[in-house]
């Protein structure tokens, strides 16, 4: 009976991810479709954006069942993994039941919308409803694989019975009349999540029972508003560019281009002090002009360049830590998905969010530069010659040609940022399809890129009603106000706002960070007179330095686990680096608050 389970489970799971894939695909055609409508025959297909936006919806909620596993499910086991065996079994059926609880919220609060939801679209001529039923859909997939991975893994029938009662009962919570009132049930639901994190409940699924708990308590979203602001914090074109910037780096990986990448890193620094870890941080500097992803760069770096760095000499815990810490760039360095999800969630400029990225990841490369210098365990290499150098270069060139094709044309305004990433996406594609890759390899980058979209999407959606709920008890602007009372010291707004952020970027990978702290504390900031987009990009920074640092310091894991290292070891080898990031953001903070001073 056991195997059946698990081969139905194994079956559901390979099919939605092909079906992602699929939809990923059509989108990429459809998008890039209309850029050379636009640029070549100066025309348009005027659904475009509307069509974009839906297909985007259909992948992200499909793809509910498979992101609760995985380094993207953003489960915290830093109280878990130190329970006994009977602790544990309780803990997982607590984080089963929530995560069906959220999926259960997902799909009846849909089912409501789209029962009474009216109208047609102007552009597409279908009915407003079609945008509810992917949740609909994807919610009963996901509540059916969290039963049936229970029973895959040989879970007692009272286990079972214990998850599937618990999360019926979450997801009822919303249909109650309000029975505590609170001033702040916003509050409420942070508790709640916080609880269901601290279970090892995947972040999503916390987010939404988090507020499904928070309307007894007063919280003014009943079911059916959850999910109307769940499916319109995926309303923006902007949001498309992830899914591109996501498959163009992994095309790049898969197409031998960030090879050669690290060749021509090698003929650069590889002669200097610490050469393979110098070398290792101007491909993840020089690469982040395409990946925007420091995930995708951290599993290629600990594949790739830290077998690279054991065999210069460097101590395979230090070599991953040399790894990780240097994956910290992909998300400052544009085109940055951090970026894009803070554009999306404060209207700041993604061009001018991109430059002050690169000034400050060009900073933050030079700063560990040194440490890797003064750190380095590795003797010299001999120096590269210059027709070495040469041939590395050209066979790199396309690489640096689409990273400035990408950087500049959004920067002038040439190309929209969706649609840079799809000429990067098709660019990266050809190059994957006309090398050694073959088409396996580049459709294995479209089934890993349609995961990695559904789960960051995921993180948009389900923070936007908790970020309106935010702004209903009025917490942003009581802050802002505070600060205000304080006198505004733009010295005093930036120490306590890089405190906060260095605080929660352990436990908070840098995109819920983005989406829960950005709106909190950007008025704080404005309201202080310090420039907006700088605050930005030292918020952006402070929450990616927590990608190196524990509970949850994701790059680490990353690292760590593909090179078969425990993460304890990595974590005490990357710490003078990431005291070197701490050093370097704090001094850009101190520039630009003293700027600000009147």
């Amino acid at each position: 009976m056991t195997s059946i389970v698990t081969r139905l489970y194994t079956g559901i799971d390979r099919a939605l991810a092909g079906v992602l894939a699929s939809v990923l695909a059509a989108l990429l055609v459809l998008v890039f479709g209309a850029t050379l409508l636009r640029y070549i025959f100066a025309t348009s297909f005027v659904a475009t954006e509307d069509l974009g936006i839906l297909l985007h919806t259909v992948l992200v909620f499909l793809g509910l069942p498979l992101c609760a596993n995985g380094p993207l499910a953003m489960r915290i086991d830093v109280v878990t993994r130190h329970l006994g065996r009977r602790g544990r079994v309780f803990a997982d059926a607590i984080s089963d039941a929530i995560t069906l609880a959220g999926a259960l919220v997902l799909m009846f609060g849909a089912a409501k919308v789209a029962a009474l939801i009216g109208g047609t679209s102007p552009t597409l001529g279908i009915p407003e409803s079609w945008r509810f039923w992917p949740v609909v859909i994807g919610g009963a997939l996901a509540a059916g694989q969290v039963v049936l991975g229970c029973l895959s893994k040989g879970r007692t029938r009272l286990f079972v019975l214990a998850v599937i009662a618990g999360g019926t009962i979450l997801a009822g919570l919303p249909h109650l009349p309000v029975l505590v009132a609170t001033d702040l049930p916003s509050l409420v639901a942070c508790v709640v999540v916080c609880i269901a994190l601290l279970a090892g409940a995947p972040f999503v699924h916390s987010l939404i029972v988090g507020l499904a708990v928070s309307v007894p308590f007063g919280a003014r979203l009943p079911e059916a508003a959850i999910v109307q602001q769940t499916v319109s914090g995926m309303g923006k074109f902007l949001l498309l560019a992830i899914p591109f910037f996501l498959l163009a780096g992994m095309l790049m990986n898969v197409g031998g281009l960030a090879h050669r990448l690290v060749r021509f890193a090698s003929t650069l620094v590889g002669h200097r002090r610490g050469g393979m870890a110098q070398a290792t941080l101007v491909t993840n500097l020089i690469f982040s002009g395409v990946s925007g992803s420091s995930i995708a760069d951290a599993a290629f770096g600990g594949k790739v360049l830290t077998p690279a760095l054991i065999a210069d000499g460097v101590r395979p815990e230090k070599a991953a830590a040399i790894v990780a810490a240097t994956a910290v760039l992909p998300n400052i360095v544009p085109p940055s998905i951090a970026f894009l999800l803070l554009a999306s969630v404060t209207n700041l400029s993604v061009g001018a969010l991109f430059e002050g990225g690169l000034v400050a990841g060009l900073i933050l490369a030079a700063a560990m530069a040194v440490m890797l210098h003064i750190s380095a365990d590795s003797p010299a290499r001999p120096s590269a010659n210059r027709r070495e150098r040469f041939i590395a270069f050209g066979a790199a060139a396309p690489v640096f040609g689409l990273a400035l094709v990408v950087f500049f044309g959004i920067r002038l305004g040439l190309a929209t940022p969706t649609e840079a990433a799809a000429i990067a996406s098709v660019y990266a594609l050809a190059a994957a399809l006309t090398g050694s890759a073959g088409r396996g390899v580049a459709l294995a980058a479209f089934l890993q890129a349609g995961r990695e979209t559904a789960a960051i999407g995921l993180l948009v959606a389900s923070s936007a009603p908790l970020v309106f709920l935010l702004a209903i008890d009025g917490l942003p602007q009581a802050l802002a106000g505070r600060v205000t009372s304080f006198g505004g010291n733009p010295l005093a707004v930036m120490f306590i706002a890089n405190v906060i952020l260095i605080a929660v970027g352990g436990p908070l990978d840098v995109g819920p960070g983005i989406l829960l702290f950005a709106p909190l504390l950007l008025p704080s900031a404005v309201a202080a007179g310090i420039d907006p987009v700088a605050f930005g990009v030292i918020l952006t920074v402070n929450l990616m330095i927590g990608g190196v640092t524990p509970p949850v310091g994701v790059l680490v894991f990353v690292a760590a686990g593909t090179t078969g290292l425990s993460a304890s070891r990595v974590f005490r080898a990357v710490f003078p680096l990431t005291l070197t990031l701490i050093a370097a953001t704090s001094a850009m903070a101190i520039v630009v608050a003293l700027w600000a001073l009147p």
